[in-house]
């Protein structure tokens, strides 16, 4: 097996780590917030091709699974010019760019949440959950809640952040404990804010432990904090970005009709909402959410995507 990554990317070290070979190329997606940065375009999409037609060339693989993003593009392109059969995983309800282009020739298509299929037209599906790493225990949420977990995801969010810190008395009085990982744009707020039932980090690499502790969760509505919880079985607060187009408002819209969630939009989430939002959960609601995120949990979800890869492998 053999990893492409991108250059400059965690990927650089988190997999060499893992004991698992790693090529990396130079490559770079559409920026639909901040359109200069994509002037490189030209020049970079090119040469990136031409790096994948040369791994693909080099390693000769029967199947290419491409995780989604652009990231993915150069080795699926590739695959698809030398007539390799291919396999995508896309993770949010609105497909991605590089997700589009690519589904016509791909031979199945993973998806995470309900309602991806609808937007990808009548090719194989299947439905597989995302990926995560081991430790992700089904439990019972404690009801009332206890322990309160809020994350915004290895970046933070500038908005969730400040909401939490301007509640952290009213949030202290309801929960006898709040985690809250802040992100690193958030690591100089953690340390100012340290007090009594808080507990506040930039970031954990132990989340698998976080959930575990955790009674109910608000945070992002991006495919990674939703599969986290939905693995645990733990009612979620959701507030969606507003980057990248929009497409965590789709995550969290699948979520709330699941039953597992309910929402607070971006421009409206304040200390005084998120407090009346979370207060407002009765006992009977949050047991409810607790039974719909547990069943929209996808525990094996890497096992599924495997079997999908080996099956088109095998044809």
């Amino acid at each position: 097996m053999l990893l492409v990554g991108r250059a400059g990317g965690p990927e650089e070290r988190v997999v060499p780590e893992a004991g698992f070979e790693l090529v990396t190329i130079k490559v770079q997606g559409l920026d639909r917030d901040a359109w200069w940065k994509n002037l490189a375009l030209p020049a970079v999409l090119p040469a990136a091709l031409r790096a994948g037609l040369r791994i693909v060339d080099r390693f000769k693989p029967d199947v290419v699974l491409g995780m989604g993003g652009y990231v993915m593009a150069p080795a699926v392109a590739a695959a698809r010019m030398r007539g390799i059969p291919y396999v995508l995983h896309e993770k949010d309800v609105r497909p991605g760019l590089a997700t589009r282009m690519f589904a016509g020739g791909a031979a199945a298509i993973c998806t995470t949440l309900p309602g991806t299929e609808k937007r990808l037209g009548a090719r194989r599906i299947v439905v597989t959950g995302v990926p995560l790493r081991p430790g992700f225990e089904p439990r019972t949420p404690a009801v009332p809640p206890r322990t309160l977990l809020v994350t915004g995801g290895s970046q933070g969010a500038r908005n969730l952040n400040n909401a939490v810190w301007g509640a952290l008395d009213d949030l202290a009085r309801m929960y006898e404990h709040v985690i809250h990982v802040a992100g690193r744009q958030g690591a100089h707020g953690v340390a100012e804010h340290m007090r009594e039932r808080y507990e506040g980090m930039a970031f954990s690499d132990d989340m698998p432990a976080l959930t575990a502790r955790a009674d109910l969760i608000v945070g992002r509505a991006g495919v990674g904090t939703i599969a986290e919880a939905t693995a645990v079985g733990l009612p979620m607060v959701l507030v969606p970005g507003t980057f990248g187009g929009g497409h965590q408002e789709d995550n969290a819209a699948a979520m709330v009709k699941s039953g597992a969630a309910v929402r607070i939009a971006d421009d409206e989430l304040t200390p005084k909402t998120l407090v009346s939002t979370l207060d407002n959960l009765t006992s009977a609601q949050l047991r409810a959410m607790a039974q719909a995120s547990s069943a929209a949990g996808r525990r094996d979800a890497a096992q599924r995507v495997l079997e999908v890869v080996r099956e088109v492998a095998h044809r």
